[in-house]
């Protein structure tokens, strides 16, 4: 089952607060972006996030799944609460590297 459109539009207004924040629909599912940085896997009407040490503590309590056979296990945020989830996305952001630009 594919992603709502209400759950995508959710996730994007509660990262609203954080800077710009785009989707990009990849074979039924999403991938969010935010200031050009993907944060958020969504599969399901459930969103998936990287997991990395530097969210472990604040993740500690979180579900973890695979968004699609064959990937990574990965941390399900909850963004029923909304200012513990807008917490991990920035954190996580932090850590993430700027994607490469391409050679054109």
């Amino acid at each position: 089952m594919a992603c709502t459109t209400e759950f995508i539009d959710r996730i994007c207004e509660t990262l609203a607060p954080l800077g710009e924040v785009r989707h990009r629909k990849m074979m039924g599912d999403y991938l969010i972006y935010l200031n050009d940085k993907c944060v958020i896997t969504a599969c399901d009407n459930c969103a998936f996030i990287k997991k990395l040490e530097c969210i472990a503590p604040l993740m500690a309590d979180a579900e973890t799944g695979s968004p699609y056979e064959g990937a990574k296990e990965a941390y399900l945020l909850d963004f029923s609460r909304r200012q513990h989830a807008l917490q991990v996305i920035a954190t996580l952001w932090e850590a993430l590297p700027m994607p490469k630009k391409k050679k054109s």
